[in-house]
This record gives structure tokens, C-alpha cells and sequence, in this order.
């Protein structure tokens, strides 16, 4: 079953960070990271520069590709042989990268944090998702700028809170 996103019409070009799988393309080994070697997604050079920690002068104009593995250090490297960009060179913790840590963003424009979802019952959590959802539709986010995968973060959450209740709803079936 393929997931596809629902992320309100008005949320642009950008697209939700779905959880990977079937259906992938198939990578060359440019769209490879080259410390964990797994396929890179597409992002834009101003994403990169907006959250880059350092000088600007090492951005090249080439085509930069995010690195979502979770144990992998790399956040942004290039298509061909060029600059890459780790989580020591980032101004965010990045979610991919640090799912675990409470004080990271699964929402960058908004800032909502994988503490306050964890914290959450599941009427605040789905609260989360309306405020998101909200901005959005205000034209009030920025994701392509602010988040680091350079994409809209709703499927991010949407699958965070999945993750969460998946315990409990797993608990509940087997108490019935």
C-alpha cells in the first residue's frame, strides 16, 4: 500500500517527507550518501544555505541532496563531487537525524518539538496537526526554507504520533 500525502492543497510545491519504501526510485550512485550510502533526496541550494552553521563561501552552486538515515552524520552533500555538510554544520538539530532527542523539531515553522508530541495525549497531539495544518493554509510556513529536508514536515508528525500511539493501540488489543 503506497501512502501519499495529504498535505493541504495550498502547502505549494512542497511535499510531505513520507516514510520511505516501495516505489522509490531508483538511485544512481551520485544520488548516493557517501559515508552510509543510501539514496539522497532533492533539495534546493537556498535550503542548504538557510541552515548551514557555516560560511557561505564553501556552498557551490551544484545540485545538494539531504541524507535522511538516522545513524548517518551527513545531512547535505552533492549530486557529484562537492561539498558535504554534517549535523555539526547544521543551525537545527535535524528530526531525521535525532528523532529521540525532545528538544529537536518535527515542525520547524512552528516549532513543535518531539517533547511536546511525546508529552501530548492524542487530542493535543491531533491539535498539532490543526495548527500545522492552519499555518499552512495562512501561508504562514516556510519548510523549504526552515525545514532541513527542505519539504513540508506534516508527514513527519503525522507519522511521529503514529509511532507513539502504536505502543499503547498494540497494549490495548491485547488487553481486550
Amino acid at each position: 500500500m503506497t501512502e501519499t500525502c495529504s498535505c493541504p492543497p495550498n502547502a505549494g510545491s512542497l511535499v510531505c517527507e513520507l516514510p520511505s519504501g516501495a516505489g522509490e526510485r531508483p538511485t544512481s550512485s551520485t544520488d548516493a550518501c557517501p559515508t552510509c550510502q543510501q539514496p539522497g533526496k532533492p533539495v534546493q541550494g537556498q535550503t542548504v544555505k538557510a541552515l548551514l552553521a557555516v560560511s557561505l563561501r564553501s556552498v557551490t552552486e551544484v545540485a545538494y541532496l539531504f541524507c535522511r538515515t538516522r545513524g548517518c552524520p551527513v545531512v547535505y552533500f552533492a549530486s557529484d563531487v562537492g561539498p558535504t555538510y554534517t549535523t555539526t554544520d547544521i543551525r537545527e538539530w535535524v528530526y531525521q537525524k535525532e528523532p529521540e532527542r525532545d528538544e529537536v523539531c518535527v515542525c520547524y515553522c512552528f516549532r513543535h518539538t518531539v517533547g511536546e508530541l511525546h508529552a501530548a495525549s492524542p487530542v493535543a497531539a491531533a491539535s498539532v496537526v490543526t495548527d500545522i495544518t492552519a499555518g499552512i493554509q495562512a501561508g504562514q510556513c516556510a519548510c523549504d526554507l526552515r525545514n532541513p529536508q527542505g519539504s513540508c514536515c506534516l508527514g513527519n508528525v503525522r507519522a511521529h504520533i503514529k509511532q507513539l500511539r502504536e505502543p499503547h493501540d498494540h497494549q490495548a488489543n491485547q488487553q481486550v
